[in-house]
């Protein structure tokens, strides 16, 4: 660390432009805010404080994984003199060290006790992260825009694009990229000042699905996820350390813990970010990146072991900062999202394994402001209320109540409602959501496959009306074998073959899904109305 002499510029400033510039990052006219802000420039990152305290200030810097309770012995990189208000601008690089994922602690001197003379650190706040961003992002090309809201979980491209899909969403595990022989034929990324590489076979793997996709103009979404590898030196360093060998679907929880993982956190999505968000789009084009999957059900899909939710939130929170650091590095308007499935108000498993939804998303929102807020999103999956029943409009326990335990398609209009809440919004708007995956069982019954194609059509007239939701990605695109018995496909899998998901017919809904955002929906859908028990499709419109 350089010598804080060298490097810090403090200025202080008129009361009146202090609190331009505080009103100006808060993102809004209200400049009666007391924590810090932190913005970053291309070269600068500026600390806006508010002192009330009659004591001169430290400035002390903080990796992302470490706690209040290090400020003791963290780096000072500004002090400054006594002042109400005024703002602290230090370089944005130490060396080849980007200090944009870092947190700082502003902290005044104070006598340890009335017996002892020496000088301990108290912080005047909480760890505060960068919070707005100028001048960062490398690329900043608009968000696509498409035509309706119909998504799909992409295995075979060809037939996606001759559906006419607009969303696609891709499976990317981040562990399957990293090559820690360092092979100089394998592409690399240097970030801080480190070269790291990633395996070119998987790359390009990534390449011919999302390079046609998103040529198409589909919206392209990644979903990150951190699988057991069953290499120990790459299992060490990617895994979370708590993670659990007993964990259902060998699925991690991102390794943001130590100071090797969160290396190679950041370095893989930033690498990621900026190879799918080049102009002219050579690889194709990413503007989606989900973090993690179901996070409501970590022991399941995102485990770090037995956790309750403010341990989990708390390293969740971590991850998907940095995640949406490294991703606005590259690009401008690239989204970041959290994933949650349809336990709204009650939980899948026990505590240490699971938590409701909406307590989350409301302790996670407040952790999050305390820290800095910034532009994260929702990935939401309202599967019917028994995975293995599609009659979605018959759900039982997704109910119109704000004590829903769940929120399935029949009461979907309650989850952009509840985003609408002032606690919520950033910079005064909604946050987005999007639909990533869900789908419908094909009962084993004579109208099994009308039945799962009727689910379909309620979902999919229901979420092109509800305002507030981008996008309805359908999973799956083919049966799979090893999906605890349901069959979600638009496709039948071969029972024959040895391959999990081998097509080997169109069901019903494939017809369906194919004219659900064409002018021909209602010849298409009108099949569907009987099995659930309309003669209108008014009758389902989503309530106010």
């Amino acid at each position: 660390m350089s010598n804080a002499a060298n490097i810090v510029q403090v200025i202080y400033v008129a009361v009146g432009l202090t609190l331009r510039l505080v009103g100006f990052m808060a993102g809004t006219t209200d400049t009666a805010t007391d924590q810090p802000h932190v913005m970053a420039t291309t070269n600068q990152i500026i600390i806006a404080v508010h002192n009330e305290t009659a004591a001169s200030l430290g400035v002390a810097e903080l990796a992302p994984y470490q706690a209040i309770e290090e400020v003791a012995n963290a780096p000072e990189i500004a002090h400054t003199k006594r002042g109400r208000r005024f703002t602290i601008i230090i370089p944005r690089f130490d060396g080849p060290r980007d200090r944009l994922y870092s947190g700082f602690v502003v902290f005044k001197n104070v006598q340890r006790s009335a017996f002892d003379t020496n000088l301990v650190r108290m912080p005047i706040d909480g760890i505060h992260f960068v919070e707005y961003m100028r001048g960062i992002s490398k690329y900043n090309e608009p968000f696509p825009r498409v035509a309706s809201k119909k998504g799909l979980q992409v295995q075979m491209v060809d037939d996606a694009i001759a559906l006419g899909v607009k969303h696609a969403a891709l499976n990317l595990d981040l562990t399957r990229l990293i090559d820690l022989s360092n092979d100089t034929n394998n592409p690399s990324w240097q970030m801080d000042g480190v070269i790291y590489h990633f395996k070119r076979g998987q790359l390009q793997n990534l390449d011919d699905r999302i390079k046609p996709l998103s040529d198409a103009g589909m919206v392209v979404t990644v979903i990150l996820l951190d699988y057991q590898s069953g290499n120990p030196a790459l299992d060490r360093i990617m895994l979370h350390p708590d993670f659990s060998r007993d964990a259902p679907h060998h699925l991690s929880a991102f390794n943001t813990v130590t100071p090797e993982g969160l290396r190679y956190f950041k370095a893989a999505v930033e690498f990621v970010a900026d190879r799918y968000s080049q102009p002219k789009h050579p690889h194709g084009r990413v503007v989606n990146f989900i973090v993690g999957n179901e996070v409501n059900t970590h022991w399941y899909w995102a485990n770090l072991g037995n956790a309750t939710m403010e341990k989990f939130a708390a390293d969740y929170l971590r991850t998907v900062r940095i995640c949406d650091i490294a991703v606005r590095k590259a690009s401008s308007t690239a989204r970041v999202y959290i994933s949650l499935e349809h336990h709204w108000n009650i939980r899948f498993d026990t505590p240490e394994h699971s938590f409701a939804a909406r307590e989350f998303i409301d302790y996670f929102s407040k952790s999050a402001q305390a820290g800095g807020d910034f532009d994260w999103n929702l990935a939401f999956h309202p599967y019917p209320e028994d995975l293995r029943n599609p009659r979605t409009w018959n759900d039982k326990t997704a109910t119109f109540d704000p004590d829903t335990p769940r929120i399935t398609f029949k009461n979907l209009e309650m989850l952009p409602r509840y985003f609408k809440r002032k606690e919520l919004l950033y910079h005064r708007k909604p946050r987005h959501i999007i639909l990533s995956e869900q789908g419908f069982d094909t009962p084993q019954t004579p109208d099994g496959e009308l039945v799962q194609a009727a689910a379909y059509c309620y979902a999919y007239y229901k979420v092109a009306r509800i305002p507030g939701i981008d996008s309805f990605i359908l999973h799956r695109h083919v049966d799979h074998r090893d999906e605890d018995g349901l069959n979600l496909g638009l496709w039948r899998r071969n029972l024959k073959s040895t391959s999990p998901s081998e097509p080997a017919g169109k069901k019903y809904i494939y017809e369906v899904f194919r004219q659900a955002d064409t002018p021909q929906w209602r010849k298409a859908f009108a099949f569907a109305l009987p099995i659930i028990g309309i003669h209108d499709w008014k009758e389902i419109n989503p309530k106010n």
